[in-house]
């Protein structure tokens, strides 16, 4: 039975856009390990992964000493390493434990010392999307077969790991017929360009007045930090949820509500994977543009204005209003095309 360690040490989105690769690796492979080495707080991704059998936390293993983190990872008994995101520290170590394939790119120079397979493989300019980029690390354990974004999606899975609290079951079932539960997510700590405050401000009302229920979660930080916004909204929301939820109930409340509007996140990316309706706000700029980072998922859209490439998102990104030129009741109008989400739960 082989067993392949998929190392992501980056963000939560960046992950759930990496489960392809363990999908993809189960199919080439039935009955192999897939495991992924990444940071603590996505470890409620791997958890959530059909495709996955195990989790190694890379912030552990930094707690150890030379010696053991060598020793820890020659346990895992992996045949093979994947460096989906490059850390030239991971690579050497990976050398070190002697895992026999170790795969990554060609345009890393310490992989070149490191790895014993290299793929070709730039991602700033590339046409491809970001899930079908990290395929291309495959090749050097499949007679590689390009896969259609379509048929990457499908290996986009996510499912809830702990059940909804009472409090939440009892919330979003509150709900009358017809009424959506619509999650909002307005902050990206950094991540992606924002739409912003005042058009999900905008938003929230629209969505109030056509009776239905929002909701927005955020971290405790960005809930501190929108503190007087939220109580602006207050009467147009269900409940402000910021700061409320670890990793895994947010995955549950997402896996329950009818869907989400974010900007190109995490939770995106995460509602996209659990099935629910994922509307995703791009600027049209290389390498931020959907064409890259568009959340996938039976039920995953997006919305972009269409000024291809703006050179003034290049220039001055802040000042840049094409993500803003996305209309909240364009917005709105997408979200009255969903369908409620129907739970036993419920």
């Amino acid at each position: 039975m082989k067993t392949f360690l998929l190392s992501r040490t980056d963000a939560i989105g960046d992950v759930v856009l990496t489960l392809p690769l363990a999908g993809r690796l189960k199919q080439l492979y039935p009955g192999c390990r897939v495991l992924l080495l990444g940071r603590t707080y996505t470890q409620a991704i791997a958890a959530a992964c059909p495709w996955l059998d195990g989790f190694l936390n890379y912030d552990e293993l930094q707690q150890l000493p030379a010696a053991g983190q060598v020793a820890a990872l020659r346990t895992v008994k992996a045949d093979a390493m994947v460096h989906v995101f490059p850390n030239k520290a991971l690579a050497q170590l990976a050398r070190k434990a002697g895992i026999p394939l170790r795969i990554g790119t060609r345009n890393r120079w310490f992989h070149w010392l490191t790895c014993n397979r290299l793929v070709a493989l730039s991602r700033k300019n590339s046409p491809l999307h970001e899930a079908q980029l990290n395929l291309l690390l495959l090749k050097p354990v499949e007679s590689y077969e390009p896969l259609s974004l379509a048929e990457v999606a499908r290996l986009v899975r996510l499912r809830p790991i702990v059940p909804l609290t009472p409090a939440l079951q009892q919330l979003l079932a509150a709900r009358q017929p017809g009424q959506l539960n619509v999650v909002l997510h307005p902050r990206s700590r950094g991540s992606a360009r924002e739409w912003g405050l005042p058009h999900f401000a905008t938003l929230a009302r629209l969505l109030h007045r056509a009776g239905h229920r929002v909701f927005v979660t955020g971290t405790a930080a960005e809930g501190e930090e929108l503190r007087s916004w939220l109580t602006e909204q207050h009467a147009f929301l269900a409940a402000d949820l910021t700061g409320q939820l670890s990793l895994p109930e947010l995955i549950a409340f997402l896996g329950a509500a009818d869907g989400l509007v974010a900007g190109s996140t995490g939770p995106l990316h995460i509602a996209a994977a659990l099935g629910r309706h994922a509307l995703g706000l791009y600027p049209p700029i290389r390498p931020m543009h959907p064409g890259r980072w568009a959340p996938l998922g039976e039920l995953a859209n997006y919305l972009v204005f269409d000024r291809p490439n703006c050179q003034d998102c290049r220039a001055l990104p802040a000042a840049c209003s094409c993500i803003k030129a996305l209309a909240p009741a364009q917005v709105a109008a997408q979200i009255q095309q969903w369908r409620p989400f129907q739970s036993a739960a419920f």
